[in-house]
């Protein structure tokens, strides 16, 4: 019988777990609109980009997180920008910047010699949360349900049908420019934890599996940010029994659960089928 209790004796297993369930709520909210966008791919690409930023902050001896937040939120609305007004649309602009950001850290680590911090936002490492990365998991959880709760209708409207938003005078960029900033904010943290490679999971997963099961857009994002909890939680307790790498441990349970969600979700609709031909 497992004791997992046992395994919150360590403070580092503490932090991870207090920052993994505030990204992961966060991570949560904003991909069940990002997903209906499509635009699920965006914490992909800022994730490229935050990678570059952080190998060029460490290589410069500037503070890693610090630096690479305003460039990542900066890249967010660059982004939305060239995909909305330019002939590179959605998924090219999202690889254009994303592997080219790459490239640059990539570039940087390997002259710097700074490799070993620099696979630790590739990967991620639950060791590597400190103190000061919980204050700022707090801060961006804080930013991110204050600023959800106070335009919920508009991001509601925003996400459904652009169209019908700006034509009851909806400012439609704006609340994109919102959506961007707030998953700037979460992917740059989330790298820690997850690493550049995986942060993206925790957008995308969440929101498909509560979509496999409900039809109404709060039920969705309800249901997305108890999945993203409780997929986060056993994936933790995994990688530590396991010793096996925390992200993936995480990519790995949201997965057997989009398999269970989808089976259930079939099932339910062919129980619907046949009650409607009734």
């Amino acid at each position: 019988m497992l004791d997992i209790t046992s395994i919150f004796e360590h403070s580092f297993m503490i932090r991870a777990l207090i920052g993994g369930i505030l990204i992961s709520i966060c991570a949560a909210l904003l991909g069940v609109s990002l997903v209906l966008k499509k635009y699920s791919m965006i914490g992909d690409g800022l994730s490229h980009v935050g990678f570059g930023a952080l190998a060029i902050g460490s290589a410069a001896s500037f503070p890693p997180l610090e630096f690479s937040i305003p460039i990542v939120i900066v890249s967010a609305f660059f982004l939305l920008r060239i995909s909305e007004n330019s002939k590179i649309k959605g998924d090219a602009a999202i690889a254009l910047i994303s592997t080219g950001a790459l490239a640059i850290g990539i570039t940087a680590a390997s002259l710097s010699g700074v490799n070993t911090d620099i696979e630790n936002y590739l990967f991620g490492s639950i060791l590597s949360l400190s103190n000061g990365d919980i204050v700022l998991c707090w801060t961006v959880f804080a930013v991110v349900m204050i600023l959800y709760i106070l335009f919920y209708n508009k991001i509601f409207a925003v996400t459904f049908d652009e169209s019908f938003a700006k034509a009851t005078g909806t400012k439609v960029g704006l609340y994109n420019m919102l959506i961007a900033l707030l998953t700037a904010l979460t992917v740059v943290i989330g790298m820690k934890l997850m690493g550049t490679l995986l942060i993206s999971s925790l957008i995308i997963f969440p929101a498909i599996i509560s979509m496999r099961i409900c039809k109404c857009f709060k039920m969705v994002t309800i249901t997305s940010a108890i999945v993203s909890i409780t997929s986060f939680f056993i994936g933790l307790v995994v990688s530590y029994y396991l010793a096996t790498p925390t992200g993936a441990s995480i990519v790995l349970v949201n997965l057997c659960v989009l398999i269970i969600f989808s089976i259930v979700g079939s099932i339910k609709d062919k129980i619907s089928a046949k009650n409607y031909i009734k």
